[in-house]
């Protein structure tokens, strides 16, 4: 169809208008958020996305995603972004404690586990601390949750015990028997899967005495 209007402003706008229409539509079908690469393929052309973010349309959730301003705030924002920026990182310990609701502390940092000679990733915000894993420890025990249309991995509860249990030193002891004593109050108790991933991380003899003591 073509438009015939006097005014070469108005056409501007007409054309903005129903470019910008048809680009918020295709963020919709991706639960509103987009990485720029996703985007271009999806058919929205870089001008039309720059112009979307410069009018305030799109706002910049971490370098190259985007997401409609007016959509619903991120339920859990921090990891929504630490998941975009680092895809093969796994939230591990306090983090993976404080998502599975097993302690009272709130972390100030994203606990994420990374494979031993990935390079150490850069974000301004949220800060992250970082931690090296091996073979099984690494890889056993994730979980894919869905959270705001974004795959986040995070380890399950038994491992992130048996991951607590491993970095005793660095996370302490009250922490750990806390969490325990949260997992006890579940309907769901593991022990078997909880010792499948101790024997992983070298630390079954020494989660033994608790698990008998608080389960």
């Amino acid at each position: 169809m073509t438009i015939h209007v006097d005014n070469s402003i108005g056409v501007i706008l007409i054309m903005k208008t129903t470019t910008f229409d048809n680009a918020v539509a295709i963020f919709k079908k991706n639960h509103g958020m987009l990485r720029t690469s996703r985007a271009i393929r999806e058919g929205i052309h870089p001008r039309v996305l720059y112009a979307m973010r410069d009018s305030g349309v799109l706002e910049l959730v971490s370098r190259g995603f985007y997401r409609l301003a007016n959509s619903p705030p991120l339920g859990n924002p921090d990891l929504v972004t630490v998941a975009i920026r680092v895809p093969k990182g796994v939230i591990c310990l306090i983090s993976a404690l404080a998502f599975h609701e097993l302690t009272t502390q709130i972390p100030h940092e994203i606990h994420m586990a990374l494979q031993r000679g990935s390079i150490k990733p850069r974000l301004e915000y949220p800060p992250i601390k970082t931690y090296r894993f091996t073979g099984k420890t690494y890889t056993e025990g994730i979980e894919e949750h869905d959270i705001e249309g974004i795959t986040v991995r995070i380890y399950n509860p038994e491992k992130t015990l048996a991951d607590c249990f491993k970095f005793r030193n660095k996370i302490g002891l009250d922490t750990i028997v806390q969490a325990i004593r949260f997992y006890r109050e579940r309907k769901s108790v593991k022990v078997d899967d909880l010792m499948h991933y101790a024997e992983i991380c070298r630390v079954g003899k020494i989660i033994r005495p608790y698990l008998e003591a608080l389960l």
